[in-house]
């Protein structure tokens, strides 16, 4: 599914569509973010978190590396990558303690295992004067969620 965001609200309204597609236990299911520095990675996390019910702040987890949060459809973590040097790095600070939550990964490419696993894929790539998004399911779970996208039509709230 590839769709041009025209800026921050539209990539707000993509991430309240996957937020209403997603499965009511999103337990176990991992989300890469994927896009240079500044492409949105971070704006499209915060949106989809707020859409999964999150009211509070929503920091960067640049320098805390996790940021958890407790959400009506279970935990949700928001993870950003770009700071580990290797994915055994990932395996001290407590990655397998994470299996039970929804995972949110901004540079997946540091932990290869972790995009092994991965659900859903989504590339953000800068376009004048906006960003081009593209969604893919990597598992017959992603593939399901995708869909239940493409099938949400009308404005959401």
């Amino acid at each position: 599914m590839r769709e041009f965001l025209p800026d921050d609200a539209a990539t707000g309204v993509l991430a309240k569509r996957l937020a209403v597609a997603l499965p009511k236990d999103t337990g176990g299911l991992t989300l890469l973010l994927r896009g240079e520095l500044g492409a949105g990675k971070s704006t499209f996390a915060r949106a989809l978190i707020r859409a999964l019910g999150h009211e509070g702040p929503v920091p960067s987890p640049t320098y805390t590396l996790v940021e958890p949060y407790e959400v009506s459809a279970g935990n949700v973590y928001h993870i950003d990558l770009y700071r580990i040097a290797s994915e055994e790095e990932l395996r001290y600070l407590g990655w397998t303690e994470l299996d039970e939550g929804f995972r949110i990964v901004e540079w997946p490419d540091r932990a290869p295992g972790i995009v092994a696993a991965a659900d859903l894929l989504l590339m953000l790539e800068y376009r004048e004067p906006g960003r081009q998004a593209e969604l893919e399911g990597l598992t017959a779970a992603g593939e399901a969620i995708v869909a239940r996208v493409l099938a949400v039509t009308e404005p959401v709230d």
